[in-house]
């Protein structure tokens, strides 16, 4: 065994290095050092792109996570909640997403996929108090599926319950 070991070794010594790319070589976007370049994007609208901001919240579902500069790579599943996005200006703009993945790439790109994005003063809180009373009433009632929708439903608008003004 310590013969194949020594071969195998001496093998992967020997093999050349992966061959230098002769195209055009690629590299992270320019970034300033302290701003995190932001893509946030819905199947039907772009909401931010390629813009450089300062700090975006997500409610992830491992946890709510903090993105800064130079954040370590990382790919995270959204649940429903809200994404604070903190701009250059130093305000703050908020958005209730239902779910998504966020990927945070070297070179302080982050990217935000999401079926559905608004911003919280978009929202009734009297609206969403109404809907959430149907949803309760739908979960307990009708067929199995429409009770599985209904707990989806449920979970959604309990998060927005919660931030709506």
């Amino acid at each position: 065994m310590s013969a194949l070991r020594l071969v195998a070794r001496s093998a992967l010594r020997s093999r050349p290095l992966a061959a230098p790319w002769r195209g055009s070589s690629r590299g992270y976007a320019d970034v300033p050092s302290d701003k995190i370049r932001l893509n946030l994007t819905l199947p039907h609208l772009t909401v931010y792109q390629d813009v450089d901001v300062v700090q975006v919240n997500l409610p992830a579902t491992t946890g709510d996570l903090g993105v800064l500069a130079n954040h370590v790579p990382t790919v995270e599943q959204l649940r429903p909640g809200v994404v604070d996005v903190v701009e250059e200006s130093g305000s703050t703009k908020h958005f209730f997403v239902s779910g998504g993945f966020a990927v945070v790439q070297p070179g302080s790109l982050l990217s935000i996929n999401a079926i559905e994005a608004h911003p919280i003063e978009d929202f009734s809180a009297d609206a969403v108090r109404a809907q959430l009373a149907e949803a309760q009433k739908n979960a307990t009632s009708g067929s199995e599926i429409d009770q599985v929708e209904a707990k989806i439903e449920l979970e959604v608008l309990e998060a927005l319950a919660s931030v709506a003004k």
